[in-house]
């Protein structure tokens, strides 16, 4: 997959299921530690396949949303041409206290900071976390570079790719 040369991406990351499955089941070994949780709360929509499997192996059966969108706005400052704005589509009326709060990824941590401004009690755990938001978080299971390109198992189309041999032939 490749990057435009504008693009603050080196190189891309592909999550497969089995690996996002192990990362969840890696979280929820710690997670025991710090329970019990009343529920949990996903963002969605990453958070939402993550939280699932963490409620089924924490054994919790409220399971809320909070629905975030991010937006590029146009910024009257010339040196600034957009910046990322967040909206809340669908929050949730309490502070988070004893609940569990999950996402797939905190990249640069602008949606994170306001959602943790949102539910300040909320335990938030994410499998993957970036430099810029890795502070927002209370957990992660593995952290990328910045400049990594993260594919999830719900992005990709896995497909047949002939062998290098095929594509190198000699005339």
């Amino acid at each position: 997959m490749e990057h435009s040369p504008t693009s603050p991406y080196r190189d891309d990351i592909v999550i497969s299921w089995p690996e996002l499955h192990r990362d969840t089941r890696l979280l929820c070994h710690q997670l025991l530690e710090m329970g019990p949780f009343k529920g949990i709360i996903a963002i969605a929509r990453g958070g939402l396949i993550p939280a699932a499997l963490i409620a089924r192996e924490l054994e919790i059966r409220l399971v809320d949303t909070i629905c975030a969108s991010s937006y590029e706005a146009d910024s009257d400052d010339a040196a600034q041409t957009s910046r990322k704005e967040v909206k809340i589509l669908k929050g949730i009326d309490h502070d988070g206290e004893g609940y569990l709060l999950i996402d797939d990824l905190v990249d640069t941590g602008n949606t994170a900071r306001v959602i943790r401004q949102l539910l300040p009690k909320a335990y938030f755990a994410t499998l993957y976390a970036k430099p810029m938001g890795r502070q927002v978080v209370d957990l992660c299971v593995k952290e990328f570079s910045q400049d990594k390109w993260i594919y999830f198992p719900w992005d990709i189309d896995y497909q047949f790719v002939p062998p290098l041999k095929k594509h190198h032939a000699r005339p």
